[in-house]
């Protein structure tokens, strides 16, 4: 196909206009956020553990450990490793290497000692910066990188260090990431980037700006640093961080948050205790939540609708500074991820997603891998279709594209798709298996919704079998699963509550 071209024009009808002409990105992370301390300098910014800052507050704090960066001898332009779990020690360190004109590697907190000095010689790191807590693990990357600079949290300097004023395309992040091949590696993201992504965010909700959210996503994840703290202080929204998942609903009930950026597996988790216990459980102030880093059942869009709350379901990658598509109208385009946001292309070649534009890494580190073509465009290896109105539609990755003995080729994901469009099915994965004749075949595996099997009566096992052999059987022959098997307990998942895919056989 020819390329298409993200506009904002596409979302203007689904906020005010006063708000609509408020969404325009600033040049660089820095220039944002000295632009919103200032603006929303009264307004909370971050609550955590019994405390809160204002933004103006934060901003001191910023300042002070912008100034104490500098007292030891940290260089703008150069790369430092932040160490932290999600704090509001892991804003001021981000926020305040950053407008030193820093690029920031974040690491995810449960990495090891060896780990962590490991990426900080791989990365180039002159700096790594932790929360308190996690100074040991700092302690072997002196020995692999000899000069590089350790500084804590609670570390000080003088409030008087200039803000350095970083280009567009300056390095603003690196973001662990498998990327196409799986392998671990560092996304590069430029303040553009970064900036875009965040932005993109205010598309397609009516609400925007000064709302309440709440983190649960880990901010070492792109979805948790760029859709909710960046999007938040961008927003003048005050951002409420979950100690865990465990104490999610005792949060929502104290902050009232508005809005929330969830993952399916934890927006289901709270739509099944809602209806277990005969209760919202997240409450009668949310208005919408984001959903994404999996794919979105439409059960889910469907169900919270009709508890007045609207569920977004959308698209990104680590490598397109998070968002890439986001659905307005998800019950009117179910199972769809929405339409192209603005200063993007997108292409498909060969059912591949190939992109370009601004929110695009510059490149990869801890790697030789290249993604782009010589033209530019970045090879997603994402399957999808488009259809009339720029609707995109994920049906699978190219990796786990399964090859059978007679040559042909089956996307799992789609296949998965036909099954989980049945109300009592959570989660399903078609995966590759050797059957009794030593053929290899394809195989399904089933987590039931517990919400939904009531309704399948006395023997719900068997009458969740029978359903699923019917669609089963509907299916072309080549695409038929010969292996059903309902299990009784759920996937094993990453740390982003995607669930682990089988390795293929």
């Amino acid at each position: 196909m020819n390329s298409y071209i993200g506009t904002d024009e596409k979302f203007r009808a689904f906020t005010d206009e006063a708000t609509f002409a408020r969404i325009s990105a600033d040049e660089t992370v820095s220039k944002m956020w000295q632009r919103c301390a200032c603006a929303y300098a009264d307004k909370t910014a971050l609550v955590h553990a019994g405390s809160s800052v204002t933004f103006a507050e934060l901003d001191e704090r910023v300042s002070a450990f912008r100034g104490a960066l500098s007292a030891k001898g940290v260089k703008p332009l150069t790369r430092v490793a932040l160490l932290s779990r999600n704090s509001i020690d892991f804003a001021v360190m981000f926020l305040g290497a950053v407008t030193l004109g820093c690029a920031v590697i974040v690491l995810p907190p449960h990495l090891g000692e060896k780990e962590v000095a490991g990426v900080c010689k791989m990365f180039g790191a002159s700096a790594l910066i932790a929360e308190a807590a996690l100074k040991e693990k700092c302690a072997l990357a002196p020995a692999l990188n000899p000069g590089i600079i350790l500084l804590t949290a609670d570390e000080t300097g003088e409030k008087d260090v200039a803000v350095f004023e970083s280009g567009a395309e300056d390095e603003c992040v690196i973001m662990f990431t498998g990327g196409t091949t799986g392998k671990s590696k560092g996304a590069v993201l430029t303040h553009a980037a970064v900036m875009q992504g965040t932005v993109n965010g205010c598309y397609g909700v009516r609400d925007v700006f000064e709302q309440k959210y709440i983190l649960i996503l880990p901010l070492s994840h792109v979805f948790g640093l760029i859709r909710n703290l960046l999007y938040c202080i961008f927003t003048g929204s005050a951002l409420f961080i979950s100690a865990s998942p465990q104490n999610l609903f005792k949060d929502i009930a104290a902050f009232r948050p508005t809005a929330l950026v969830m993952v399916p597996a934890l927006a289901e988790m709270a739509l099944q205790l809602s209806k277990k216990l005969g209760r919202n459980m997240l409450g009668d102030s949310v208005k919408y939540i984001i959903c994404g880093a999996a794919a979105v059942p439409q059960f889910l869009v469907e169900e919270y609708d009709k508890i007045g709350i609207t569920l977004f379901p959308g698209y990104g990658l680590t490598e397109s500074a998070n968002l890439v598509s986001g659905n307005p109208v998800p019950l009117k385009k179910p199972g769809s991820v929405g339409i192209s946001y603005p200063n993007q292309q997108l292409k498909i070649v060969d059912g591949e997603l190939w992109l370009r534009g601004k929110n695009m890494l510059k490149g990869y580190v801890g790697t030789d891998e290249v993604a782009w073509t010589e033209d530019g465009w970045f090879r997603t290896g994402d399957l999808v279709t488009m259809d009339e109105d720029g609707f995109l539609y994920i049906t699978g990755r190219i990796k786990e594209i399964i090859v059978l003995d007679n040559a042909e080729n089956i996307s799992p994901a789609a296949l998965e798709e036909r099954f989980n469009a049945l109300p009592f099915v959570q989660d399903s994965q078609v995966f590759e298996a050797v059957g009794d004749n030593g053929k290899h075949i394809l195989a399904l595996e089933v987590v039931l919704r517990a919400s939904e099997i009531a309704s399948l009566g006395e023997n719900p096992k068997a009458k969740a079998e029978e359903a699923l052999w019917q669609i089963n059987n509907a299916q072309r022959p080549a695409e038929r699963v010969s292996k059903i098997t309902i299990r009784d307990t759920d996937f094993a998942r990453s740390p982003s509550m995607k669930i682990i895919r089988y390795k293929q056989v």
